[in-house]
């Protein structure tokens, strides 16, 4: 899986990347090959907000959320892909029966 990282008015620190990282290894248990995820992390003011693309088995998941923290974003974010992906894959089990 490949992660990019980009941050808009926000420096990408080791703690903040890894910390991306190591949540972003949750949507490998709903997907056989996630190729490519894009996520971007920045700060208006006092709104901390991420949002992410994924690309996973000829598809392609969006999300974005908002939060005080940054850690609280990303987590809010991980939760999302994680109800989008479980989402299509129930769906793609539907339509195979």
């Amino acid at each position: 899986m490949q992660i990019d990282i980009t941050g808009h008015h926000v420096d990408i620190t080791t703690a903040l990347r890894d910390y991306t990282t190591e949540k972003m290894a949750r949507l490998e248990r709903h997907f056989d090959k996630v190729s490519k995820v894009h996520v971007i992390l920045s700060v208006e003011k006092l709104r901390h907000s991420a949002e992410a693309t994924v690309s996973a088995n000829g598809d392609s998941l969006f999300a974005n959320a908002e939060e005080q923290d940054m850690y609280a974003a990303i987590d809010a974010l991980i939760d999302k892909l994680d109800r989008q992906a479980n989402k299509l894959k129930e769906k793609r089990i539907d339509q195979h029966r």
